[in-house]
């Protein structure tokens, strides 16, 4: 935001206005009005986050917002500014650790970024300057030059004598919408204006086709073009994991607050009596004792504060970053996911939702393109009630099919004809211009492109039948019919289609003069304006290809008067010319052309569905999600698919609510509301209230599915938000809540983020995961928890927008079912790790204070306490959360129960936590009365000396480390060599360091406290059958846990199927008995 404000200001449009003026060349016009100079922004694209001056401030400021991060550079303060037991260094270098790791990974992002820029940024281009072809940077390019990689004017010198001027919009981030008009001025003529659209304006970053080159203006440049608005940082999704450390960390840090409370307390009743006073080794005078009674109380709860400050794990953010940035290039790598037909596997637009994937509740999902494979084939065609197949099998006319429809004549000849003209006529089609031969295009290798694959299988399907769509030239559309004669069309308008008006029309002129409109467009969007004695017999026809799973459009047409024409012909152009509102003007002026039309007839094209996406769907609701389609097609359209992908099952019984079901009374709202309360009357007979067991529940009785409408959910979303009998939105939620599948049709864009909003509210924050592949589907994708796109051929907006991209739908099924599934048990392992292994370390230290008149004396050396998190015990726990396998990728895959058993945040609830907790209190508690009562009055060598403070804690910090990295090791169930490396080797490297350590007189410390110490410990046999026996007792629960899973293993029915270590807690009820 700054970035930009910043380009604004230095650009001089720090006020602006509606529309800018752009000068071609930057050649002031002198039939315009006085020219004022204006400044626009550079054409460097900056999608970077740092730079070289303000890295460092910005990415403190960043770390230190996280909780851990600012609580230990608060503990580092306070050791720098207050008499504490333990050095700064102990906090202050694992949090110089982590801080310069974390800024390291990011800063390595961040070049990554830097680098794309300037390959765009020194990418080269050509522009016109001065009558020349000059070679230039693209970041020099400025607004107004005129640059040769973007008809009628072909040469350099006509464009550099261009006067011209651009009016068109301020920047904004619509890829779809550009609202400008040119004004070419000349010295004999009028200035000419002609309308700008987004169809006349080249996105940064597209790619040129149908020609070598063409010459346009820059009218935005930098960091004003869409594709740089459109680049944002996506909204901050926190994962469910992310919210349970939060809680955890509030936690341990009410423990460390009453630990330290508890210390201070103690200490001063232990002072109270005249025989216990400060310990001689705290060094405090008789006047420090006696003075600011209450500031030494705050100072001593300080130190207690920095002596237990480790409680809380200061590397766990750091490990959790690199788990998650490594572990995402498993899904990029996973050839499952490569699809050889788009030469692309996965991609992964964000690592912060790995774990995400493994606790979804609700999907969904748009129909078109996502469940089926947005080819389009076209099936047949309906004209004035008689059906036809798909393919003619006579060249001079339509072949008449045996279908349901009671008419055994055919259509009138001149119908026919005009029905496959409006096919021919009514698109935006283009035809490659290298299928040609001598100038003639041969029909059979014509080649059609367009934005919708309806379009291209209508042409198609009139090729078929011998009509054939050859190309536009010079406005003429031109049209070989069966008798291979060229007709021609001149082009007069195109009424493109939108999701609104769900239609889309041209207007053409005939070859004798006559002006035709020709429409089509979603049943729903054209029989209203038809006239309506011909809408019955195509309507039989389109219900019917609807109910097959077809996608169906209506054909129309109406002749138009000349002077009706001019009328209609001044108003478009005043529309199109508008600056301001002209989407409102021009849908006003399309929907008064739009009516009174003549009906012809109706089409049947098949989208089939995809490969697999009906096992998808079953292992989806056999993992326990709920699937809901989401989509814009008809009803009839979208239940059949519904039916062939496995949403809906023969026995399913479904709930309408939809306009035809609601048609049925006068009163529609009151209609409404009954059907809402009989279908909760009837399902809540049905199901019991818990959702366990309303999952077994669906196993065992009847299955409802419920459908939905645009305009119905539009009556539920305005209703009254009161607690009244009219509060439709909780009753349908509570309808939804009792289904196993819904399907929502006849959804805008919106509509469908709504639906993901609403179930994201309700009680408990289901997860919710929405996949796509059309740009009509960014805004639940946006809105959702994890959103997914499909590469598709719908281009790539989704895929853009999205946290993850696969190129099938079919590839949801392991994403979820087996990388979602692994990655949240590995990070959730690594979370209660972190916590369990640092309390084991910090409770030894907290008991120890009873034994030394809560001194604050440290038990371990200021070196142990340093590298304890980050040398020690942090590459075993970073290996296994990345490469733990507990169950077989193939079984998780096959088996989507497993999937249930993981959800609900499973392994970090309240049970879990409570386990973890009581394990490291148990084993704390081993480490340190274990060592005391066994060495309590014994001496270390023959001499009579016995053991001091360092070499106990020395004794206790040993079987701290290898306790609770074997337990790390038992925990594991795959190993790999860099297990085998990270465990055995960070054991190998501790026993080094401390020989290494103990081992020099270090002149840099003031006291040799360590020196010779770890030596002397292990050459006592006491001592190293002591560290045997209390790792032993410390890890006896786990070895007993695995003793009992390995015979529970052997009694089911699966020997080889393993769930994840919570599991056998009986936390969470495993469901194989």
């Amino acid at each position: 935001m700054f970035r930009r404000s910043f380009n604004r200001f230095c650009a001089g449009e720090e006020k602006r206005v509606g529309t800018r003026t752009v000068f071609v060349g930057n050649h002031p016009v002198s039939e315009t009005e006085a020219y004022i100079a204006q400044k626009f922004c550079d054409n460097r694209i900056i999608s970077s986050k740092y730079t070289l001056w303000n890295f460092l401030p910005k990415n403190l400021f960043e770390q230190f917002r996280r909780i851990a991060n600012f609580y230990f550079l608060i503990i580092f303060l306070i050791q720098v500014t207050v008499d504490t037991p333990t050095s700064p260094i102990t906090s202050g270098l694992p949090l110089f650790f982590v801080i310069t790791v974390t800024a390291i990974k990011q800063g390595y992002e961040d070049w990554l970024r830097h680098r794309a820029d300037n390959e765009v940024n020194k990418s080269t281009v050509y522009i016109i300057e001065n009558a020349k072809r000059v070679k230039k940077e693209s970041e020099k390019i400025k607004t107004h030059y005129a640059v040769r990689d973007t008809i009628e004017l072909r040469t350099v010198e006509s464009i550099d004598n261009l006067r011209a001027a651009i009016e068109c919009e301020q920047p904004q981030s619509d890829l779809y919408k550009f609202v400008g008009r040119i004004n070419i001025y000349s010295n004999s003529l009028e200035a000419v204006a002609r309308s700008l659209g987004p169809e006349n304006l080249l996105l940064k970053g597209a790619t040129l086709k149908n020609t070598k080159k063409i010459y346009g203006v820059a009218v935005y440049t930098g960091m004003e073009t869409k594709m740089a608005l459109n680049y944002q940082g996506k909204s901050q999704k926190r994962s469910a994991v992310e919210k349970s450390i939060n809680a955890f960390l509030i936690v341990y840090l009410f423990i460390l607050l009453t630990k330290a409370a508890i210390c201070t307390t103690l200490k001063y009743v232990w002072q109270s009596t005249p025989y216990n006073d400060e310990p001689w080794y705290n060094q405090k005078t008789q006047k420090e004792r006696e003075t600011w009674k209450v500031l030494k109380m705050f100072t001593d709860f300080l130190s207690f504060m920095v002596l237990f400050n480790f409680i809380i794990p200061v590397s766990m953010y750091v490990t959790v970053e690199m788990q998650k940035f490594l572990g995402s290039f498993f899904i990029s790598w996973d050839n499952d996911f490569y699809d050889e037909e788009i030469n692309e596997g996965a991609l992964v637009n964000t690592s912060d939702l790995n774990e995400e994937l493994g606790q979804v509740d609700y999907v969904f999902t748009d129909k078109t393109g996502t469940l089926t494979e947005n080819s389009m084939e076209f099936i047949e065609c309906c004209i004035d009630g008689h059906k036809y197949k798909g393919v003619a099998q006579e060249t001079d006319g339509l072949s008449q099919t045996d279908g349901p429809l009671p008419y055994l004549d055919r259509a009138d000849k001149n119908r026919e004809e005009l029905f496959l003209r409006a096919l021919c006529l009514c698109h935006t089609v283009e035809v490659k211009p290298n299928d040609t031969v001598d100038g003639v295009r041969e029909s059979s290798e014509l080649t059609y492109m367009s934005s919708s694959p309806d379009e291209i299988a209508l042409v198609k399907g009139a090729k078929k039948y011998g009509f054939t769509f050859v190309g536009v030239q010079n406005g003429y559309m031109r049209v070989e019919n069966q008798r291979k004669e060229i007709e021609e069309y001149e082009l007069l308008h195109t009424l493109n289609f939108d999701s609104v008006r769900r239609r889309m029309s041209v207007i053409v002129k005939t070859q004798s003069g006559d002006i035709l409109l020709f429409c089509k467009g979603a049943d729903s969007a054209v029989f209203p304006r038809v006239q309506n004695h011909e809408i019955d017999l195509i309507k039989v026809h389109v219900e019917h290809n609807a109910m097959e799973g077809y996608r169906t459009l209506c054909i129309a047409f109406k002749e138009i008067a000349p002077d009706d024409y001019e009328r209609v012909n001044r108003q478009l152009i005043e529309a199109k010319m508008a600056l301001q509102d002209r989407e409102e003007k021009m849908e006003k002026v399309f929907d008064e052309i739009e009516t009174d039309m003549h009906l012809i007839g109706a089409t049947a094209v098949e989208d089939k569905l995809q490969d697999q996406a009906a096992e998808t769907i079953e292992a989806l609701h056999a993992a326990g999600l709920k699937v809901w389609v989401l989509t814009g097609d008809k009803m009839e359209t979208a239940k059949s698919t519904c039916y062939a992908c496995r949403l809906f099952q023969t026995n399913t019984e479904l709930l309408e609510l939809t306009t035809k079901t609601i048609e049925e009374s006068e009163r529609k709202e009151d209609r409404l509301h009954e059907l809402l309360t009989e279908y909760r009357k009837k399902l809540l007979r049905e199901f019991p209230k818990s959702t366990r067991s309303l999952k077994k529940a669906w196993t065992e009785h009847q299955e409802y599915g419920l459908i939905i409408d645009g305009s119905t959910l539009s009556l539920i979303l305005n209703s009254s938000q009161d607690s009244g009998s009219n509060n439709y939105r909780s009753i349908f939620l509570q309808i939804c809540m009792k289904c196993t599948a819904v399907l929502c049709c006849r959804m805008a864009p919106l509509q469908k983020a709504q639906i993901v909003r609403m179930v994201k509210n309700l009680k408990g924050s289901p997860i919710t995961l929405s996949i796509g592949d059309g740009a009509n589907d960014v805004s639940m994708i946006l809105e959702s928890h994890v959103g997914i796109g499909i590469k598709g051929k719908e281009g790539r907006q989704a895929s853009r927008n999205s946290d993850y991209a696969v190129p099938k739908f079919k590839h949801l099924k392991k994403l979820l079912l087996a990388h979602g599934h692994l990655y949240y048990v590995r990070i959730a392992h690594l979370v209660q790790y972190f916590f369990y292994k640092n309390l084991c370390f910090i409770l030894p230290q907290f008991l120890y204070q009873f034994f030394c008149g809560f001194s604050q004396q440290p038990l371990y050396d200021a070196a142990y306490l340093t590298m304890y998190n980050i040398c020690f015990t942090s590459l075993p726990i970073l290996a296994y959360s990345l490469l733990e396998q507990h169950i077989n990728i193939d079984t998780l895959t096959s088996d989507p129960r497993l999937y249930m058993k993981i959800s609900g945040n499973a392994m970090l609830q309240l049970g879990p936590f409570l386990y973890w907790t009581f394990l490291a209190a148990f084993e704390g508690t081993v480490f340190f009365f274990g060592t005391y009562f066994l060495f309590q009055t014994t001496s270390l060598d023959e001499n009579g000396k016995v053991y001091g403070n360092w070499t106990f804690g020395t004794i206790i910090f040993t079987i701290l480390v290898f306790t609770v990295t074997l337990k790390l090791a038992l925990d594991t169930r795959f190993w790999t060599w860099i297990n085998h490396l990270v465990i055995w080797g960070s054991l190998a490297f501790y026993v080094f360091f401390s020989f290494f350590w103990g081992g020099i007189i270090w002149p840099f410390l003031k006291q040799q406290r360590m020196y010779f110490i770890f030596a002397q410990m292990l050459s006592s046999v006491s001592i190293w059958l002591t560290i045997i026996l209390l790792i032993f007792v410390s890890l006896s629960p786990e070895m007993l846990r695995i003793v009992l899973r390995s015979v529970r293993r052997r009694s089911t029915r699966n020997p080889n199927l393993e769930l994840p270590m919570l599991l056998s807690y009986k936390h969470i009820d495993s469901g194989y008995r």
